[in-house]
């Protein structure tokens, strides 16, 4: 019996993004190299201004790389155009921000389903699936509430819901657990986890936190734009 072959979700080569601010030059990523199979719960490790939310920024096909090749669930990011990579954000990668990103006249329920409407996915079965992830995260009390009416981890838990709402292949957390109390924290990268592992979802997580060291089964250490070896 032949060893399966690893299915990669994140494959890049020599991946680069440059800005330009003035007349000078500022490195967000260089030249990194990156491969993380499908299924991985991959913690993504740096100090501030090591290019975390960057590489997190090319990956969820939010910024384009100034040179180098990406490609994520089988699409190459680096030549998408606009069309392809708001298709991509829609379908194929789900989001969760430190700051929540819930907009403040939604109630929990409508933040959640907002992705769904603007993919074109069936109302009904996108609020039952919404329902139920709510119900999953403790929230199923909460569903008229106002973000300004619930907790911080209660606004992570709804953006951690939005994210999973068109069943994205890819999660990507950039510092989840940055506006959280440390219990909130753990809460949360507990949910991750559960994710990854209940859900065969493969997480990528960018933080200053070890709270997710001790289930990632992928480290990787950004220093000065590169991978640290």
């Amino acid at each position: 019996m032949g060893i399966k072959k690893k299915k990669y979700i994140i494959r890049a080569r020599g991946l680069t993004r440059l800005y330009t601010v003035g007349e000078t030059t500022v490195v967000g990523i260089r030249d990194v190299d990156l491969d993380i199979a499908a299924g991985e719960l991959a913690v993504l490790k740096g100090e501030s201004g090591s290019g975390k939310s960057t590489l997190l920024s090319l990956l969820a096909g939010l910024d384009r790389p100034s040179r180098g090749k990406l490609a994520v669930a089988d699409r190459d990011l680096a030549a998408g155009n606009e069309r392809q990579l708001t298709a991509f954000r829609r379908e194929t990668v789900g989001m969760v921000f430190q700051s929540f990103n819930l907009l403040p006249t939604l109630n929990v329920l409508e933040n959640v389903l907002l992705p769904a409407l603007l993919a074109g996915r069936p109302i009904d079965r996108s609020r039952a699936r919404a329902v139920d992830h709510l119900a999953w995260l403790g929230l199923e009390k909460r569903l008229d509430h106002l973000p300004g009416q619930l907790s911080g981890g209660e606004m992570q838990r709804t953006a951690i819901a939005r994210a999973l709402i068109n069943e994205p292949q890819l999660v990507l957390a950039d510092e989840p657990t940055g506006n959280l109390d440390s219990a909130n924290g753990r809460a949360v990268i507990e949910l991750l986890v559960e994710l990854n592992r209940s859900f065969g979802r493969t997480v990528v997580i960018a933080t200053h936190s070890d709270l997710a060291d001790s289930a990632a089964s992928v480290s990787i250490r950004l220093r000065d734009g590169r991978i640290a070896a």
